[in-house]
């Protein structure tokens, strides 16, 4: 792996300088935590896992005319992506009760829902990512209408993809998380998929039993949190074979 200029540092990914202008170079590490970063563990080869399962459901997305900020894969931990200016929000699509709409609600674990709701969450961890409604959003500018439209319409369509997809290999879409970013192209700018699509952002159980595929596994000490990515990995057929270079860290250059 070669030097590079480090330019951000997330929970669960680095974000370095990209080969040519207009991208980056995305970095999946195996840190876990929850509770906005009030429980920190790692999850060996986490970073691998979501790597490939992000990339694969990247170009699914694609295939149907999603636009999203992913290039492609450069190696068993990193992806290059273009770069984009996020807006600032967590959209989460929900099609089942699970998480803090069931204790916000008093609603049932596992109760399905009469159609998929939208959330809007305004990114700021110190604010511990507060729930907010379009009203918010617009009116402090983090996103104008026009951009709330595109954003609610693509949500809705990955939704339907993903469900579908999920469903075809025994997984049901619980719920999931999403961020967006404007790409801009000389004078043009458009809103694009941005961040990732794996079991950290996604709740995913199995249809049979509902178990737990997920984040979930780790946020509520339920064990065998490898085991679980593996199964949705191996599930969509990507299950890559990781060697003992691709466990290591990035070199950075400061």
């Amino acid at each position: 792996m070669g030097r590079r200029r480090q330019l951000y540092e997330g929970k669960a990914k680095i974000l370095f300088e990209g080969p040519e202008p207009g991208t980056l170079v995305q970095y999946f590490k195996d840190d876990a935590s929850a509770g906005n970063g009030a429980k920190k563990g790692i999850i060996t080869g986490k970073g691998v896992l979501n790597n490939r399962i992000s990339e694969h459901l990247m170009l699914r997305l694609h295939d149907i005319g999603i636009p999203t900020h992913f290039i492609r894969r450069l190696n068993m931990r990193e992806q290059l992506i273009r770069e984009v200016e996020i807006i600032p929000l967590e959209v989460v699509v929900r099609n089942v009760a699970a998480g803090s709409l069931s204790k916000r609600l008093g609603i049932q674990e596992g109760t399905r829902l009469p159609r998929p709701i939208i959330e809007f969450y305004y990114k700021n961890d110190a604010l511990n990512d507060p729930m907010v409604s379009e009203e918010h959003i617009t009116a402090f500018g983090w996103a104008c209408p026009h951009d709330m439209e595109d954003i609610v319409a693509l949500s809705m369509r990955i939704n339907d993809f993903l469900c579908g997809l999920f469903m075809g290999i025994g997984i049901i879409l619980v719920d999931f998380k999403l961020e967006y970013g404007r790409l801009f192209e000389g004078d043009n700018m458009r809103i694009v998929l941005a961040d990732e699509i794996s079991p950290d952002n996604c709740r995913l159980w199995d249809a049979k039993t509902s178990e737990k595929l997920d984040k979930d596994r780790f946020r509520k000490d339920m064990g065998k949190v490898e085991e679980a990515y593996q199964e949705v990995a191996m599930r969509l057929g990507i299950l890559p074979e990781a060697t003992n270079s691709d466990m290591k860290g990035p070199e950075v250059m400061q």
